[in-house]
C-alpha cells in the first residue's frame, strides 16, 4: 500500500537533488511509509519501520564504530533507507565507514549532489503515500466486487482461476493437496511449460503461513479451504515485479496478495453451495436422501417425510442403489447440470416402469442415489436386477452411456438407511474407474465384493486426509527424488509388488542385488524406516496405491 524506495528517487522534486544510491542498490523496492527529516545520531529511537531519512549529516559520529552503529539501528528498525544532502558535512563523498555499513546491513544509502528543500520532499513523498493507499482502497473494492459477483453466481474454479490471471496478469494453478492441477491459466504462456513437472516443482514450495511469496521462485501462495479443512492451494506463479530469486516479500504487491486471498475464499464458498436446478418432486427427494447423508433429519422426520411422498420405509428392508454415467472430458458446467437433470428423471422413470417403492434424487455433481423399500415378499436381487435392465433400456434409447449401477448391503430399519447409501457411494465411486474384469460379476451391478483396496482409495483420492497420509509416508521420497532425479519410489514400488523378495525385486529392477540392496537402504534413510517390518512395508504399499490413485 506505499510506494517504493525507487518510485521515490524518480519523483521530480527528488531528482533535482541529483540523487545517487551509493549502498544498497538491490533493495531499492522497500516501500517507503512516512519520510522524517532528522540530524540526531539516535533517532532510530522515534523511528517505527519504514521511514526515509533525509539528514545532511551534520550531527553525525565522527568515528568509525559511531557510523556503524548508526546504521546499525536504522537497519534493525527497519527504515526504507537514508538520504544524506552534501554541502553542509560532506561534500564530495561520504565516510567509508559509512558506506561499508549501509552496504552489510543492506540499508539503502542514497546522497543529494545538490541541496534540496527537504520538506518539499516530505509533502510530494506524503502526497504520494496517501495517493498510493487511496489507489490500493479502489482496487480492493474492485475486487470484493467481481469476486462477491463470482460467488454468488457459484462461478466454477476454471471462471475464479480465469478472473485471478487476468486481473494478476500472471498464471495462476489451483492444485490439492497432493499437487495435482485442478485448474489453470497460462495468462498467455504456454500451458506446456507452466504444468511441466509441476507436482515436483510444487512440492519445493512451501512458504509460511497460509499466504506466502517464495523468493526462489517468485511464485505466492495460499491455502483455499473452509471451517478449519484446506482441500487446495492456488498459486501465482511468478507475480510481477517478484519472478527475481533475490525477491524479497515487499515486491510482491498487497493487490497481489489480497488478489489471491479473496480467490481462494470465493474457491472455498462455491465449494461449500449446493446448486440444483431439478424438478420439486426430485429436489424433495435428494433432500431425503441428502438428511438421511448428512444426519440433517431425524429418523422420526425422514420417515414422516418419505411416507408423506407415498415411499414408506418404516418395516421395510431398505438398500442403497447409487448411479454414475461414464463420461469422457468433462463437460461445461450448465451441460453437466442438464445431462444429471435428464438421467436423475431417467432413473426415476425405470424405478416407475418396474413398481418399485424408492427416493430417487442426485447426490452430487455426477451421482444419482435411491433408496429402495422393499416389502417381506419381495425379492431383492430380481428387484435390482429388473430396474438394472430398465435403466440401461432407457439410456440406450437415450443413445447415453451405459451407468455404473452400485448397490449397498440391505439394512432393516430407517436408522441404517445411511449405511447403505455410503457403502453403495463407495461402491459407485471405485467401480467407476476400479471395475473388475468381465465375468467377475454375477449381478448386473456391483456390490462391495467386486471392488477391493484400488477402488475404496480411488475413491478416497480427494480426502485430504488420504492426500496428507501420502505425503507424511512417502513425501520425503518423492522430493529425494524431484530433487536428485532419482528413481526411488519405483525401486519401493517393485520391492513391495515382489512380496519383499529381495532377490526378485532386483532382478524386476534389472539391477545387480548389491546396486538394489543399496537403493532400498537409501529409502529407509530417507524415510526413516525399517522395510524388514511387515507393518512399514504394509502401511507404505498403501500410500503407494493412493499415491497412484490420487495422480489419476
Amino acid at each position: 500500500m506505499f510506494p517504493t524506495l525507487a518510485r521515490v528517487l524518480a519523483l521530480e522534486v527528488v531528482t533535482r537533488g541529483l540523487p545517487e544510491v551509493v549502498a544498497g542498490k538491490e533493495h531499492l523496492e522497500r516501500p517507503v511509509r512516512w519520510v522524517h527529516v532528522s540530524e540526531l545520531s539516535d533517532v532510530a529511537g522515534v523511528l517505527q519501520g519504514g521511514e526515509l531519512i533525509l539528514t545532511t549529516g551534520i550531527a553525525l559520529p565522527e568515528d568509525r564504530e559511531g557510523l556503524a552503529r548508526y546504521v546499525r539501528e536504522l537497519a534493525d528498525v527497519g527504515a526504507a533507507g537514508l538520504v544524506v544532502e552534501f554541502g553542509r558535512r560532506y561534500f564530495d563523498s561520504l565516510p567509508r565507514a559509512l558506506v561499508h555499513a549501509a552496504e552489510q546491513r543492506g540499508l539503502p544509502l542514497i546522497v543529494l549532489r545538490r541541496e534540496l528543500r527537504f520538506v518539499a520532499v516530505t509533502e510530494a513523498v506524503h502526497a504520494l503515500v496517501v495517493n498510493e493507499q487511496l489507489e490500493e482502497l479502489r482496487s480492493s473494492e474492485a475486487i470484493h466486487q467481481i469476486f462477491n459477483e463470482l460467488a454468488v453466481e457459484g462461478a466454477e474454479p476454471v471462471e475464479v482461476v480465469r478472473q485471478v490471471s487476468r486481473m494478476a496478469e500472471a498464471p495462476v494453478v489451483l492444485e490439492n493437496l497432493s499437487h495435482q492441477v485442478l485448474a489453470y491459466d497460462p495468462a498467455g504462456q504456454s500451458a506446456q511449460v507452466l504444468l511441466a513437472g509441476w507436482e515436483s516443482r510444487s512440492r519445493g514450495v512451501r512458504p509460511a503461513g497460509r499466504t506466502g511469496h517464495d523468493p526462489r521462485t517468485g511464485w505466492l501462495v495460499t491455502q483455499v479451504g473452509a471451517r478449519g479443512h484446506d482441500w487446495g492451494r492456488l498459486v501465482l506463479v511468478g507475480a510481477p515485479g517478484s519472478a527475481q530469486e533475490n525477491a524479497t516479500p515487499e515486491a510482491v504487491s498487497h493487490r497481489h496478495t489480497m488478489l489471491l486471498e479473496r480467490a481462494a475464499a470465493t474457491l472455498a464458498l462455491n465449494r461449500l453451495l449446493v446448486r440444483d436446478r431439478e424438478s420439486l418432486e426430485r429436489q424433495t427427494h435428494r433432500t431425503l436422501l441428502s438428511g438421511i447423508l448428512t444426519h440433517a433429519l431425524t429418523v422420526s422426520d425422514v420417515a414422516l417425510r418419505a411416507s408423506a411422498l407415498g415411499v414408506p420405509l418404516e418395516g421395510r428392508r431398505l438398500v442403497g442403489v447409487v448411479l454414475r454415467q461414464r463420461h469422457g472430458p468433462a463437460p461445461a458446467a450448465l451441460e453437466a447440470q442438464a445431462r444429471l437433470r435428464d438421467f436423475t428423471e431417467t432413473v426415476a422413470a425405470a424405478v416407475r416402469e418396474k413398481r418399485l417403492t424408492a427416493l430417487v434424487g442426485a447426490l452430487d455433481d455426477e451421482a444419482v442415489g435411491l433408496l429402495v423399500s422393499l416389502g417381506s415378499r419381495d425379492d431383492e436381487h430380481s428387484a435390482l436386477e429388473g430396474f438394472a435392465s430398465s435403466l440401461r433400456r432407457l439410456v440406450q434409447e437415450a443413445e447415453d452411456p451405459e451407468p455404473v449401477i452400485a448397490v449397498g448391503s440391505s439394512v432393516g430399519s430407517v436408522r441404517d438407511a445411511r449405511r447403505t447409501l455410503v457403502e453403495a457411494t463407495q461402491v459407485a465411486d471405485a467401480a467407476l474407474h476400479d471395475a473388475p474384469p468381465s465375468g467377475a460379476r454375477s449381478a448386473s451391478y456391483y456390490r462391495l465384493p467386486d471392488v477391493r483396496l484400488r477402488g475404496l482409495l480411488h475413491l478416497l483420492r480427494d480426502d485430504a486426509r488420504l492426500q496428507t497420509y501420502v505425503e507424511r509416508e512417502l513425501g520425503p521420497l518423492l522430493a529425494y527424488d524431484a530433487e536428485h532425479n532419482s528413481q526411488l519410489i519405483q525401486m519401493l514400488r517393485i520391492y513391495l509388488e515382489q512380496g519383499r523378495n529381495k532377490s526378485a525385486a532386483a532382478d524386476a529392477a534389472h539391477l545387480s542385488r548389491p546396486s538394489f540392496y543399496d537403493r532400498l537402504h537409501k529409502v529407509e534413510r530417507v524415510l526413516g524406516v525399517d522395510l524388514d517390518q511387515v507393518e512399514s512395508c504394509l502401511s507404505l504399499h498403501v500410500a503407494l496405491l493412493s499415491l497412484d490413485a490420487v495422480r489419476r
